[in-house]
């Protein structure tokens, strides 16, 4: 059966997958610096060994003949997925694959070495390197899957997305978020004089801070025997479904960038952990695109963890772990504080979207050939300027050199956040309605209910359907942007 004959190639792609990514999550933690260029040379080498297989010209005929073999449901829908992941992996030739892998590895090793030092002008040719290839990436698989080439690249991350139907969604909340932050600004300032702001006290140890972090894991779902908690330059999960790599980065001045950080990499670790087994070596088994996998992160980051409930229950965790005692007030000051900054992982709920929106338009310039790595300094100032009002200028390692996305060649992948930030508010609109005591739960510390919620609605779906049909399944409706614009509104306006 030919259908057998793919699942038996699963097998095989999926344990190449595996030890890339494992590599990948090692790379990126405990490899010692010299090790680099080995190592990019290794996973160039395995991805060109996982892209042959999973392209082999004969898939397609058993791809075609399993399509009419007496299968269930979804057996059919494996088969489906299968096709369309096919087809997107025969847009590139595997000397193409074996040669970005390089390229990109390096950019990002050399990328960890310049940001510190802000070294723009070293590290642009290795940046230029990455963006021809995008381009090129974008092209091939532009012509093959009929897409405009930005489209083709965001399709990778999130199938069905496209910027005829994101751009104007973004306009709009673009339009209210410029409005909305300087209101919320003056209405947190006018707290601030009724109740100062009590200062963190700028003395909490990595290791009693990665306790911390590890208690929160586990208190919402995290399965500790299938994964693990690391230091990185750019926080991520990575890994595998079984072997879940979480990583933060730790500041010993304060807590919560680092703890809220690791409850938004704890949502992403969730959403792998909860993924059918049975499925795990085919596409099907695999979360349904980014802008889903971010939904799930930011839920656990923004509707747990900065919802006053979870502090009811949070604080004495805290002052277990910290040694310091906070009332819920006073920690909900720095949790909800509103801040316009240079660092999109630093960011707030409220200016977030604006430095997602601020990347979605400059990378589909150099997608485009309209904007080159050169001019992204000024190009990526003005934009700052006019969204926030502050300048990156003479600071690129707070402008264009702060995310580890285009080193690692990830264009197209920005939309998800916000994305994900709307289908985030979305899920707690229904979440509410279905379980009417949730913030009594979460005060409590109790997180099954809704972790079985997504579970049995999002999870263990996997990639059985659309985005849009996952989403409108899930919730009862299509994606609707309300939600998210009427969260900020109750949580930071008047």
């Amino acid at each position: 059966m030919s259908f057998q004959k793919l699942d038996e190639l699963g097998h095989k792609v999926e344990a190449l997958g595996h030890a890339l990514a494992i590599l990948g999550a090692d790379e990126a933690t405990h490899m010692a610096p010299g090790g680099g260029e080995a190592r990019a040379e290794a996973m160039s080498a395995l991805a060109g060994m996982a892209h042959r297989q999973a392209t082999a010209p004969e898939i397609a005929d058993w791809i075609e003949t399993a399509e009419q073999e007496d299968l269930n449901a979804e057996q059919k829908a494996a088969i489906a997925e299968f096709r369309r992941n096919y087809v997107n992996l025969t847009c590139l030739p595997t000397e193409f694959v074996e040669r970005q892998t390089r390229t990109r590895m390096r950019c990002e090793q050399l990328w960890r070495e310049a940001r510190p030092k802000g070294d723009w002008a070293g590290f642009l040719p290795a940046l230029e390197g990455v963006i021809e290839l995008a381009r090129e990436e974008a092209r091939m698989r532009a012509d093959v899957l009929d897409l405009a080439p930005y489209d083709a690249l965001m399709e990778q991350f999130d199938p069905g997305n496209r910027t005829a139907e994101i751009a104007p969604v973004f306009e709009n909340l673009k339009a209210f978020l410029v409005d909305f932050v300087p209101k919320s600004l003056e209405i947190q300032k006018k707290k601030r004089e009724q109740n100062p702001l009590r200062p963190l006290s700028g003395n909490y140890p990595v290791e009693r801070q990665r306790e911390l972090g590890l208690a929160m894991m586990a208190a919402v779902g995290f399965d500790l025997t299938r994964g693990s908690l690391s230091v990185s330059h750019h926080p991520f999960c990575g890994g595998v479904p079984t072997d879940v790599r979480i990583t933060t980065r730790y500041r010993t001045d304060e807590f919560l960038s680092s703890l809220m950080g690791i409850l938004h990499e704890t949502g992403h670790a969730l959403y792998e952990q909860n993924l059918p087994h049975a499925w795990a070596h085919w596409p099907l088994g695999k979360a349904r695109g980014m802008a889903m996998h971010e939904s799930q992160s930011l839920f656990v980051e923004k509707q747990i963890g900065r919802n006053p409930a979870f502090w009811e229950w949070a604080l004495p965790v805290v002052e277990r772990h910290l040694g310091e005692k906070w009332s819920r007030d006073e920690i909900l000051a720095h949790v909800h504080h509103v801040e316009r900054g240079l660092i999109r992982v630093d960011a707030d709920e409220v200016t977030y979207p604006l430095h997602v929106i601020l990347r979605f338009e400059l990378e589909q310039m150099l997608i485009s050939g309209e904007l080159e790595a050169k001019d992204l300094p000024v190009a990526w100032d003005e934009k700052m300027k006019t969204y926030l009002g502050l300048s990156t200028v003479d600071t690129p390692q707070d402008g264009p050199m702060q995310d580890v996305h285009w080193p690692s060649a990830a264009f197209g992948y920005f939309p998800s956040y916000t994305l994900g930030a709307m289908i985030a508010a979305q899920q707690w609109s229904a979440i509410k309605k279905d379980i009417p005591n949730v913030n009594e739960q979460f005060a409590l510390g109790q997180f099954d209910a809704v972790n079985d919620w997504r579970r049995d609605r999002i999870w263990s779906q996997a990639s059985l359907w659309s985005t849009p049909e996952l989403i409108e399944r899930a919730t009862g409706e299509p994606l609707n942007a309300e939600h998210f614009q009427k969260h900020l509104e109750e949580r930071y306006g008047e």
